[in-house]
C-alpha cells in the first residue's frame, strides 16, 4: 500500500466554508472515532456583558489529549484547519474548534462515522441553521427560542456546572423590557 502522504486524498464535507478540508475517508471515520471517545460537542449559553441582548450561543468541538500527546492534537488541527490548542494546568492538551461556519462544516464531515455523539450532532445542526448570521438577525424572542434548544443539549452533555440557562437569558431580556 502506498503511504498515506502519496494518497490522493478526497475532497469532503461542505465546500462553501471558509476552509477547503481534505482527507480519506479512513482518516475522517478515525478523527471521528476520537471524537466519539475523546471529544467534546458543545452549544453553550454564554453572558456577555457587551452585548444588547447579554447572552450569545457558543458552538464548538473540542478534543483532549494528555499534554504529552499535544503533537497528535497539532496534526489534527492541520487536518481541521480550524481552531487552536492550548495546554491545560492539569497536564491535559485541548484542540478548540469555536464558531458556527467552523462547527458546522466539522459536523458535517463526521457526522456519517459518529456514534456515540450521533444526537449531539443532530441536535447542534438543528440550531446551527437557525443561527443569525447571513441576513438574519437576531430578535429577543428567537433567542429565548434558540436558548432552549441549547438547555436539551445540555442533558446529552451530562452537564453538570452548567448556570446559563434559556430561564436566565429570559429574565435578563426581560429586566431589559427586550420581551
Amino acid at each position: 500500500m502506498k503511504p498515506e502522504s502519496k494518497i490522493r486524498p478526497n475532497l469532503l464535507g461542505n465546500t462553501e466554508g471558509k476552509q477547503k478540508i481534505y482527507m480519506t475517508k479512513e482518516e475522517l471515520s478515525y478523527i471521528a472515532g476520537f471524537l466519539d471517545g475523546d471529544g467534546c460537542i458543545m452549544l453553550q449559553l454564554v453572558y456577555r456583558h457587551d452585548y444588547v441582548f447579554g447572552y450569545q450561543v457558543r458552538a464548538s468541538i473540542v478534543f483532549y489529549q494528555d499534554i504529552r500527546n499535544r503533537d497528535f492534537l497539532e496534526w489534527l488541527k492541520k487536518k481541521l484547519k480550524y481552531g487552536y490548542i492550548r495546554n491545560r494546568n492539569d497536564g491535559m492538551s485541548e484542540y478548540t474548534i469555536v464558531g458556527v461556519e467552523a462547527v458546522s462544516q466539522i459536523l458535517n464531515l463526521f457526522k456519517p462515522y459518529l456514534k456515540l455523539k450521533k444526537r449531539q450532532v443532530i441536535l447542534a445542526q438543528k440550531v446551527l441553521k437557525q443561527m443569525p448570521g447571513k441576513g438574519n438577525k437576531l430578535t429577543p424572542k428567537e433567542l429565548l427560542r434558540l436558548s432552549k434548544l441549547v438547555d436539551g443539549f445540555a442533558s446529552l452533555n451530562y452537564s453538570k456546572k452548567r448556570i446559563n440557562t434559556s430561564v436566565k437569558v429570559e429574565e435578563f431580556l426581560r429586566s431589559r423590557n427586550l420581551l
